[in-house]
């Protein structure tokens, strides 16, 4: 046992895995976190701490059953000459919850917190919010495994790696969360990044690989984008308010004789 923990090659793969877990991990806490933002405050920190845990256990339960993941992959059945097999079904079917759920979100963000008919749309229960983090935690776990059993022979270093992203995930998500909640915009771009995840699965599940380097890429460079125009708005509105102030400040510093004159 000891002479794998010494090997350098094995530390290697293992950093190698923490970071590409933690990439998987990123489409995992915006869709937590947007759930959790439904929840009263109070509630949302539970709630998260419950997914990610949830998340966790999804991963070592199937990493543990390797033989049935990798059996996931033989086909079913056929439809129009493509096969299907149970791993195309589960990213088929979690892509389109994924999808129906994002754009659920947005019409409710469009429609802000009063709903078409002027009432306050009800809070989310914490039990539905959990049921449905647990639903796309097995499709993103099953992603996330996949990409483990490829890259590292050694189930140890596997469940090692998957414990520790999951534990960086635990950390950020709270921050994360914080941030989408404070600014609207950064919301919906998290939530069109959850329709562009969900057309990927969808695509996975019918055959079609889509590189996920070009999604990473373009969510990056639009939280970028994003985040240098909230920084451009805050600039602003601080030098709006500090117009203000010495606008309102004239009046009173103006000599009352010279007004007399």
């Amino acid at each position: 046992m000891l002479e794998w923990v010494a090997d350098p090659q094995i530390w290697i793969g293992f950093l190698t895995l923490v970071a590409l877990e933690i990439v998987l991990g990123i489409d995992n806490i915006i869709f937590i976190s947007i759930l959790a933002g439904k929840l009263p405050p109070e509630q949302r920190d539970r709630a998260r701490v419950l997914g990610l845990a949830a998340a966790l256990i999804s991963r070592l339960l199937l990493l543990l059953g390797l033989s049935w993941v990798v059996r996931l992959t033989d086909p079913l059945f056929a439809v129009f000459g493509h096969d299907i097999s149970g791993r195309d079904l589960i990213l088929l079917l979690g892509g389109l919850f994924l999808l129906a759920k994002s754009v659920t979100e947005i019409g409710h963000s469009m429609e802000g917190p009063h709903g078409k008919d002027g009432r306050k749309a009800a809070a989310a229960s914490f039990t539905s919010v959990i049921v449905q983090i647990m639903v796309l935690d097995v499709v993103f776990s099953l992603d996330s495994v996949i990409t483990a059993v490829g890259m590292v022979d050694e189930l140890g270093v596997m469940v090692a790696a998957v414990v520790v992203a999951v534990l960086v995930m635990l950390f950020a998500s709270g921050p994360i969360s914080r941030f989408v909640d404070r600014h609207p915009t950064i919301k919906m771009l998290a939530l069109a990044f959850l329709v562009l995840i969900g057309v990927m699965l969808v695509a996975e599940g019918l055959g079609q690989h889509i590189p996920k380097g070009y999604i990473y890429f373009a969510m990056a460079f639009s939280v970028i984008v994003e985040l240098l125009n909230i920084r451009m708005r805050g600039r602003h509105a601080r030098q709006r308010a500090l117009e203000e102030e010495t606008e309102e400040g004239t009046p009173a510093t103006e000599d009352p004789a010279s007004k007399m004159k």
